[in-house]
């Protein structure tokens, strides 16, 4: 079970963002106004942020096994993509949502969220894609 849960907090981490794409699009579409979609949209890209973390967090946890100071061998690969996708939610989290939020500069503010939320993405889908392949056979097995 130990060896499943990384490729299974991986495939939530990029699931959950992959959902926000579909999501926050169909708020606009089917909402009855802008602001409402937006205040909608605000409150899910938040959450999505606590998702992340979450899944960061166990994730580094998970790559130093109990009693051994050594990284678990599947970490090495991802662990860069783990931090990035961490730092990119908390920064769009503390850093870009209350300038959009307050309207400030809103076409550069909003673009930048964008392109982080979309960098995020593909940290996160890297780990879950270097998680998901098979373990490379050991000499002697």
């Amino acid at each position: 079970m130990k060896g499943r849960l990384p490729v299974t907090v991986a495939a939530l981490w990029w699931g959950s963002l992959t959902t926000i794409f579909w999501v926050v699009p169909m708020l606009f579409a089917h909402l009855p106004s802008p602001a409402l979609a937006g205040g909608m949209a605000a409150r899910l890209f938040s959450t999505q942020t606590w998702i992340t973390i979450a899944c960061c967090m166990l994730l580094l946890m998970a790559s130093r096994p109990r009693q051994d100071p050594r990284m678990a061998p599947w970490a090495r690969p991802v662990l860069g993509f783990v931090l990035g996708g961490l730092l990119l939610a908390l920064l769009g989290e503390f850093a870009v949502s209350p300038r959009i939020v307050a309207r400030e500069n809103l076409k550069l503010w909003h673009s930048l969220g964008s392109g982080m939320l979309l960098l995020q993405w593909v940290c996160a889908g890297v780990t879950f894609w270097k998680l998901a392949l098979p373990a490379p056979a050991q000499q002697g097995d």
